[in-house]
């Protein structure tokens, strides 16, 4: 676990490999401060001198999440108590946050709770925690390319459509058209990334055949078109955002992708009939 000053240096690409090491060699206590020299200090004044420095950190997150939270709890809305239980498991696990970027979700989430509690579960702080800042930036991506169909609220991640049934299936080279999620930045193995973290379900879903006589607008970040099958054997395949990868995305600004949305609107013409 590194500090953010430990983590702006070991960003630095000019720095070997060797020096990297030796970094995290001070965080364990084996390098010399000041005052402190491992070399003639015993195993457990080492093992005394790591732990304060663990918690120096430690307490240093807790002081950066609660300044960024202050910023994010405006002074003319009526806060909440916080439930007591949640409050500790959040600090418990809010002080082993060292990136600087998810430091700033989890203050923003702590300001969420003063202002209106029970919208972030325990279970999804867990797997919060887990995530890393490139994580992180996966969701952000998934999100700048996710979309709301018709009047459902929760986005979807739109991965092709296919032709399901219908005498025209049978008259066409593939039924099935994928959408081109990998060339605007989000590969597969980004959405296993978000599998294995608890974000999104690991199966596709379909939607219900599409009406033909009931239009459904589709809404990206940037961008909103509306679409009207052309025969009644139409159907979407998507990813599905969990119940916690949901609350996450309450917190996380999309990467919005026009493009990929204007490549959404091409590869559908042939079936569907778009008016913005």
């Amino acid at each position: 676990m590194m500090s953010e000053q430990q983590n702006n240096v070991a960003d630095e690409s000019d720095i070997s490999a060797r020096k990297k090491a030796l970094l995290l060699g001070r965080m364990l206590g084996l390098a010399s401060e000041d005052d402190y020299r491992p070399s003639t200090a015993s195993i457990a004044e080492r093992a005394q001198h790591r732990q304060r420095k663990l918690q120096s950190h430690c307490q240093a997150n807790l002081e950066t999440i609660f300044a960024l939270a202050l910023n994010y709890s405006p002074s003319d809305v009526t806060g909440s108590n916080l439930d007591a239980d949640w409050s500790y498991q959040f600090f418990q696990m809010a002080e082993q946050i060292h990136n600087r970027k998810m430091q700033d979700l989890w203050a923003r989430i702590l300001a969420s709770e003063i202002i209106s509690p029970g919208n972030f579960s325990l279970r999804s702080l867990a797997v919060l925690k887990q995530l890393t800042a490139r994580e992180a930036l996966i969701i952000e991506k998934a999100l700048g390319m996710a979309a709301k169909i018709g009047s459902e609220k929760k986005v979807k991640l739109l991965s092709g459509y296919k032709m399901s049934g219908g005498i025209k299936q049978y008259f066409r080279k593939h039924n099935q058209t994928v959408f081109p999620l990998s060339q605007h930045g989000l590969p597969y193995s980004n959405i296993l990334t978000l599998i294995d973290a608890g974000i999104l379900y690991s199966s596709e879903f379909e939607t219900g055949l599409l009406d033909t006589k009931s239009p459904l607008t589709v809404t990206f970040t940037n961008s909103q078109f509306t679409i009207s099958p052309k025969n009644p054997h139409l159907l979407f395949s998507y990813y599905r955002f969990t119940h916690i990868g949901e609350e996450l995305c309450q917190l996380i600004t999309p990467k919005s992708d026009d493009k990929f949305a204007e490549e959404i609107k091409i590869l559908i013409k042939k079936d569907f009939t778009l008016t913005n």
